[in-house]
């Protein structure tokens, strides 16, 4: 058998991780056992069994289950303390898989009705966030993300108030849900209040719709990254524009395979994009319903396409350069992953 090196020790950046979907499963558990919140059984069996729940989110009721589970751990999150829970346990797993630098994503509107409002709740986010990354050692930001299955108006304001505390840790503005509901270019006068700002344009695309998604998030959003993007896989010119540009996709293998959109871990197109030159930055989304965290991610990039170590440590590099990480950061990861290539495999 080949002889391969820990991938939980090679340094990479984390930039796709969702904020509740990075919770603990034993999390969950507890904050719903704390304050009485019943959970859908689907998510109770998938959270004690360890296995995660069987989901397809190809169609609309398939998207509509997703989102019910999701918005149910959700709820469990209703105190600050909960809020530095959280990002603690996340910079803690992280930190077990390599990363050394972490984006987590959040719509801090999900989170307000219990935190004191719009305002408060961000601000307990980018403290916790703070408070976490100096404790750890994890480099930490957040890049905030619209909601598109709402009004462009409110992706406006959150795009004001992201701007607004650019300087407390946001680095990104973001537009998640569902890409099959609401089109891209609704959203440009959000997209351009945040890059005015001075914030990475990041929005979702190419996962659950095909390649035109992609297309829209650079044409009408002037995407720098794409959560996910894998559906420009479809289209090569596609794929040379990205390669190109030298626009990131965050690719989340295990993810793609959970929610339907690939069949199986080898259908996801890493070996594709690899090839034709478009940065990829392997990201979790969300563990809590997926099932697996980062190092798991490079681990199909090895076991299902075939990855060698020198191209997982590419992988690892294109993360880093593909994050808002400060110039030093940047360059110590990229050493790191020098030096972990350099060691004989065990």
């Amino acid at each position: 058998m080949e002889r391969v090196r820990d991938l939980s020790e090679l340094p990479k950046a984390h930039l796709h991780l969702h904020f509740t979907g990075s919770m603990r499963p034993g999390t969950v558990l507890e904050l719903a056992d704390k304050y009485g919140v019943r959970l859908p059984d689907a998510l109770t069996d998938a959270l004690t069994s360890g296995e995660p729940p069987k989901l397809r989110a190809t169609d609309e009721r398939g998207w509509f289950r997703f989102q019910r589970l999701y918005d149910a751990a959700r709820s469990c999150l209703r105190e600050p303390e909960d809020i530095r829970r959280l990002v603690r346990e996340a910079a803690e797993e992280d930190l077990r898989d390599g990363s050394g630098w972490l984006e987590i994503q959040v719509d801090p509107t999900s989170y307000a009705p219990r935190l004191g409002g719009l305002i408060p709740a961000l601000e307990i986010i980018l403290d916790a966030v703070e408070t976490t990354s100096r404790e750890t050692g994890l480099g930490m930001r957040v890049l905030v993300a619209a909601n598109r299955m709402k009004h462009p108006l409110d992706a406006r304001t959150l795009a004001r108030l992201a701007v607004r505390y650019a300087d407390r840790g946001v680095v990104g503005f973001g537009l998640s849900n569902d890409e099959r509901r609401g089109l891209a270019r609704d959203f440009d006068r959000a997209f351009h209040i945040a890059r005015e700002g001075g914030l990475l344009s990041a929005p979702h695309g190419g996962e659950l719709a095909g390649p035109a998604s992609v297309r829209d998030c650079l044409d009408d959003l002037h995407a720098g990254r794409i959560g996910h993007g894998v559906r420009a896989a479809e289209d090569p010119r596609l794929l040379k524009r990205l390669a190109d540009r030298g626009v990131t996709c965050e690719v989340c293998p295990a993810s793609n395979v959970a929610l339907g959109v690939y069949e199986k871990p080898e259908d996801v197109p890493l070996r594709r994009f690899f090839e034709a030159g478009v940065p990829m930055a392997l990201g979790a989304d969300d563990p809590l319903l997926f099932g697996s965290r980062l190092a798991a991610q490079y681990e199909i990039a090895r076991h299902h396409h075939g990855f060698t170590d020198a191209e997982l440590a590419e992988l690892a590099r294109q993360s880093v350069r593909g994050s808002a990480a400060p110039e030093e950061v940047r360059k110590r990861l990229l050493a790191g992953v020098d030096d972990w290539l350099a060691r004989p495999a065990a």
